[in-house]
């Protein structure tokens, strides 16, 4: 079965196609952001399921719908769009269309009627058992920047689930939860700062900066498309406690680097944005060791040793570059680790400091200096 998305918001064609993938896991989801483009893929593939958005910008969506409809009379299609209203929808009305997605919408909505106009899957035979034995190393060098992904806890990621079937989670949950989870707050932090919903406003460091932006709807929306995303989650005992230590380890340093910056009578959201991110290489490492275990491998503990220490930074690198954080929280990331050569900004020294000072053996000359450039002597 193949499904065709033709959507110029990324992040809303990836949560379509979460959708689309956890009710249909044997589809094969195509995502176009130009018309042109998705007329060429229509005529050379075909689809079984047609979603478009109305603009495009390169023209209206309905050229594609008007091209399938000639082709075949039957085949579903849905229309997104902000403008659900009766004359729109008579507009269009030839077209067949055979449900209207509303923006911002309803995650739970959306499943119930894609449900109904997506044809059944057949399943294949299970061939995962016997699976080849393959080198861990090798296989983590092979994956390109949009393989990589965070974990989310069991505990968010369960949340999110239960609210994409219907059950209630507000805000304040959300809130609460990015607190304490890198992978949604590095979600959400790259969703507020990308061109979809940023424009020209300064970027977003803070979770109430990414919230104002986002919305209360749009942001449970894109948390639980990253739920739905995650076909793994920590099951393995050791890449489970080793998580949970760089999580801690995160934690810490977050309530340190808030501490010092109040003491500086500065901002400490985008302190504390950094700090439970800057671990982001090392979870990363871990998720994918994860994926690769459930495809039948068996990790073992000196491969996931070399694992950590060989892709952790490349992997941050990675996905810091592929999200488009904003490069005032990559700065804030990158001094939990060391500072800049060049000029030295305040928070920059009470990034490096809070780290310092949580170091298993922290050097007291440096801690001293540190102290004097952030203004704390």
């Amino acid at each position: 079965m193949r499904v065709m998305i033709l959507e110029d918001d990324l992040w809303i064609a990836d949560l379509l196609k979460q959708i689309v993938l956890s009710l249909r896991s044997g589809a094969e989801v195509s995502c176009l952001d130009q018309v042109a483009e998705a007329l060429a893929d229509w005529q050379q593939h075909g689809a079984d399921l047609v979603i478009s958005d109305w603009n495009l910008p390169d023209g209206p969506g309905t050229r594609l719908l008007e091209r399938v409809r000639l082709d075949d009379h039957e085949l579903p299609l849905v229309m997104i769009t902000g403008r659900a209203d009766r004359a729109s929808v008579m507009q269009v009305r030839a077209l067949g269309i055979k449900a209207f997605i509303s923006k911002p919408f309803q995650m739970s909505h959306v499943a119930t009627s894609l449900d109904k106009l997506l044809p059944p899957v057949h399943k294949r035979p299970d061939s995962s058992t016997g699976a080849c034995e393959e080198d861990l190393l090798a296989h983590l060098a092979t994956l390109s920047p949009a393989q990589l992904d965070l974990p989310l806890s069991q505990a968010v990621r369960d949340r999110l689930l239960d609210s994409f079937k219907g059950a209630p989670l507000d805000l304040r949950q959300l809130a609460e939860d990015w607190r304490h989870d890198p992978a949604l707050g590095a979600r959400l932090i790259a969703a507020a700062n990308s061109s979809a919903y940023s424009g020209d406003a300064r970027p977003c460091t803070s979770l109430l900066e990414v919230l104002q932006r986002l919305g209360a709807t749009t942001s449970l929306n894109l948390a639980t498309g990253l739920a739905l995303r995650q076909t793994s989650s920590l099951e393995n005992a050791q890449l489970r406690t080793l998580a949970e230590a760089h999580l801690d380890a995160s934690e810490r340093l977050a309530e340190r680097s808030v501490q010092l910056a109040r003491q500086c009578g500065l901002n400490p959201a985008p302190l504390h944005s950094a700090a439970l991110l800057h671990r982001m290489g090392e979870l990363c490492v871990l998720y994918q060791v994860q994926e690769w275990a459930d495809r039948g491998q068996h990790p073992d503990t000196s491969q996931i040793s070399q694992a950590i220490a060989r892709f952790s930074g490349p992997f941050a690198v990675a996905i810091k570059a592929r999200w488009q954080l904003p490069m005032a929280l990559r700065e804030l990331i990158g001094a939990c680790y060391g500072l800049p050569n060049t000029s030295i900004k305040r928070e920059l020294a009470i990034m490096f400091l809070a780290a310092s000072e949580l170091a298993a053996t922290p050097d007291q000359a440096l801690l001293a200096r540190l102290r004097r450039l952030a203004g704390l002597s």
